[in-house]
Order: structure tokens, then C-alpha cells, then sequence
């Protein structure tokens, strides 16, 4: 299968974007949303099969030591391909040389684990739908 990664938010679909963030139970926002939270991101990325979108990720970071990882997220048909491997490598040779956090959907840690990811003792959240958050695993 022939993919193609942009790093680019010009002709990104935001409805498809919520759609696949839905489609695999991530924190899904208005389309124009989504736009804005890439758009203000550090780096991101973009995996297209043909013309479908079938995966994608952002990274925030200072440039210097400070990063994060979110929705990182893969088409459930295309998921199991490499693809979400491809979208994380992409996104941590962007941010190269910091710290990077994120956190994983529960049950997905494992995937984070082998690129190297370990939990964190001291992580700690302050969420607006705390009990949502709680609910799906998020925090105790």
C-alpha cells in the first residue's frame, strides 16, 4: 500500500478528522476546532491513502526541551499497518531532542511503550469533563 505523509493543514478535511478521532473513541470537538488545535500546532502530521485520510497526529512543543503528543489516531480499517508507527516517528523526528509526554487512550499504552514511552509516576490532569475522563480511564 503506497501512502502519503503530508505535514501540511491545507486540504485537510476537519468533518473526516472528527469522524476518525469518533470512529476509534478519542476526544472529538467541532470540526473548525480541530482546525484551530492543528493549525496551532508545533508539527503535524498526515497519512492519506489515494486521496482518504486514514491517519494523523500533532505534536505542541517550545522547540527547545518541551513537547507533547495528542490525537494521534489511525482509520480503524487501516489500523495494524504500520501506520500509527509511521505518525509517531514523524512526529517525534520533528520535535528531536525534547522531553515528550502525551496520554495514551487505556488499553493503547502498549503501542507508546514500544516506541520507547514509559508511564509516569507523577503525571497529573486537570480535565473540564473530569468525570468523563474518569468514566473512560483516564484518571482516578
Amino acid at each position: 500500500m503506497e501512502l502519503t505523509i503530508r505535514y501540511t493543514c491545507a486540504g485537510v478535511d476537519w468533518r473526516e478528522v472528527a469522524a476518525t478521532l469518533r470512529s476509534v473513541g478519542m476526544g472529538v470537538y467541532a470540526p473548525e476546532q480541530h482546525r484551530q488545535a492543528f493549525m496551532a500546532s508545533y508539527a503535524t502530521v498526515f497519512v492519506y491513502h489515494e486521496a482518504k485520510l486514514v491517519g494523523f497526529g500533532r505534536a505542541i512543543a517550545d522547540g527547545v526541551y518541551q513537547a507533547a503528543i495528542y490525537d494521534c489516531a489511525v482509520a480503524i480499517d487501516y489500523q495494524g499497518q504500520g501506520i500509527g508507527r509511521k505518525i509517531v516517528e514523524h512526529l517525534l523526528a520533528r520535535v528531536e531532542g525534547c522531553n515528550v509526554i502525551l496520554y495514551a487512550s487505556p488499553g493503547k499504552e502498549g503501542f507508546y511503550e514500544r516506541h520507547g514511552f514509559c508511564g509516569m509516576k507523577t503525571g497529573m490532569a486537570l480535565f473540564k469533563k473530569s468525570e468523563v475522563m474518569r468514566e473512560r480511564g483516564f484518571i482516578e
